[in-house]
């Protein structure tokens, strides 16, 4: 018998490193995508709240201890966070299972203990920076300082949003910067564990603030004259919302953006290997993530082959409730969704692409945001399939006549986000790694390092995530011009 989350209600808002009372009365309703009922309720953050938040973040970068802290100060309140995650990590995981619709199954790893190693890999990162430096100047030697960049606002989706939030919030209070986190209306519940860890932890006042709230109160915080820097997560067109809405008072951004990324499988790849590697990546999250291999590209000497094999196995995928353990496949985060899914399934079809596996509501499910694991062959990148970011479990097999087309289709994309290559000759691989435009890329297996940067090219983004690159944008440079002759006592 599946386990199911009971309702969920909370009244207050996290403020400031405290839980308050909201100044609004409106609710956002958690709908389940598996019975679309509601599985819980939380206050819809206002404008006035934004405010408070805005202001507690402010006062706690400019006056309060937590900039002025020593490193390793801050990075004991942050392991602590992390331990906690550790520890309530299966709590995350059903939590957001229950309501974006990931398979428990790889919710475990994919949304609670990835996102601990975020947390985990910045303190890393965090401990071998280089805050500063000196250099021998034209004039006289310098001093070239990073400093925390000050307020920042967060906002996350809701495909991974603790995994998100983590990227954000990890390495911006590591550099000494307090945080606004705006977190999804359709997974608003995790980050009520994350606030009560947060809490726990020993967080100074003002240092972090956690609001569910839509669009219109994201669009409010992007464009606050109290922040000085944004990290986003989310679709190109909100994308260019957030940075036309921020570049009013010039603040900083971060986007990480969409995909469209390509699995190229070369003509002397193992199949086998190929398959079992690939398909966890492309259907991940029910074909709900940014990194997803949504176009498998396919040499026509194997085309056959590989269609047959990749067809069978999307097809083999277990769907059904999310919380089931067996399941592989779970239900899209809401109607929406499910709806812009079958509509790319049937425009799939006007353009001439054959569905080879799925391409409906699944049969066995009554009721739920379901779409069938589905499989596209016959497809030209020219269609809109092909080019268009789908968000859910539609995936296209491109075929190919050899390598240097391969790469060609491969970056014939408005993204450039992630890709993998499949070969028996590593090198060969690598080879082509480094000639398609993309801003992670892997080899033989698909992976996101966290010690690594991440992000994208072209309308996939701007700046980085992970890594020192990533910890980097959390910073302002600084120059200080020393006298000539001075030398460090």
């Amino acid at each position: 018998m599946t386990e199911r989350t009971e309702l969920v209600e909370h009244g207050q808002l996290f403020i400031g490193g405290e839980f308050t009372d909201p100044l609004g009365t409106e609710v956002i309703e958690v709908i389940s995508p598996h019975t679309e009922q509601v599985i819980g309720r939380v206050p819809h953050a206002s404008e006035g709240d934004v405010d408070r938040a805005v202001a507690a973040a402010r006062r706690a970068f400019d006056e309060g201890p937590w900039p002025r802290m020593g490193l390793d100060e801050r990075i004991a309140v942050i392991t602590r966070i992390k331990d906690a995650f550790a520890v309530r990590h299966e709590e995350f995981a059903r939590l957001i299972s229950a309501q974006n619709g990931t398979p428990y199954s790889s919710s475990v790893m994919v949304q609670a203990l990835a996102a601990m190693m975020v947390w985990d890999s910045a303190i890393t990162v965090a401990r071998d920076f280089p805050y500063e430096e000196r250099r021998d100047g034209v004039l006289g030697p310098l001093l070239v300082r990073r400093e925390p960049v000050g307020v920042v606002a967060a906002v996350v989706p809701w495909n991974v949003p603790q995994f998100t939030a983590a990227a954000k919030l990890a390495p911006a209070l590591l550099a000494g910067c307090t945080a606004v986190l705006k977190v999804s209306p359709e997974t608003p519940l995790d980050a009520y564990v994350l606030a009560e860890i947060a809490e726990e932890a020993g967080l100074p006042p003002g240092v972090l603030s956690i609001l569910p709230a839509d669009r219109e109160v994201s669009e409010y915080l992007v464009g606050h004259r109290g922040v000085d820097k944004v990290s986003f997560t989310g679709s190109v067109a909100a994308g260019r919302r957030v940075m036309e809405v921020a570049s009013r008072n010039l603040t900083r951004v971060t986007l990480e953006l969409g995909g469209k990324s390509a699995a190229i499988i070369l003509p002397d790849a193992d199949l086998e290997a190929a398959v079992a590697g690939i398909v966890p990546f492309a259907w991940m999250i029910n074909g709900q993530a940014c990194v997803a291999q949504t176009r498998i590209l396919a040499p026509n000497s194997r085309y056959d082959e590989m269609a047959e094999a990749f067809a069978a196995a999307a097809g083999a995928l277990r769907v059904g409730d999310p919380l089931d353990p067996t399941t592989e496949l779970g239900p899209l985060v809401a109607q929406r969704q499910q709806q812009r899914s079958l509509d790319y399934i049937k425009l799939g079809q006007e353009e001439g692409a054959k569905i080879l596996t799925g391409g409906n509501r699944p049969a066995s499910q009554e009721r739920g945001w379901y779409v069938e694991p589905t499989l596209f062959g016959s497809v030209d990148n020219s269609m809109r399939i092909a080019r268009e970011e789908i968000f859910g479990p539609v995936i296209c097999l491109i075929p190919y006549e050899d390598e240097a087309q391969a790469v060609r289709i491969a970056d014939d994309s408005p993204y450039g986000l992630s890709g993998s290559v499949w070969t028996a000759d590593t090198e060969r691989g690598i080879d082509v790694a480094r000639r398609v435009r993309t801003g992670t890329y892997s080899v033989n297996t698909f992976s996101l390092d966290m010690l690594g940067p991440f992000g994208g090219y072209k309308n996939s983004g701007l700046g980085r995530e992970f890594g020192p690159e990533g910890y980097g944008e959390f910073f302002e440079h600084k120059m200080i011009h020393l006298p000539a002759g001075y030398r460090e006592a």
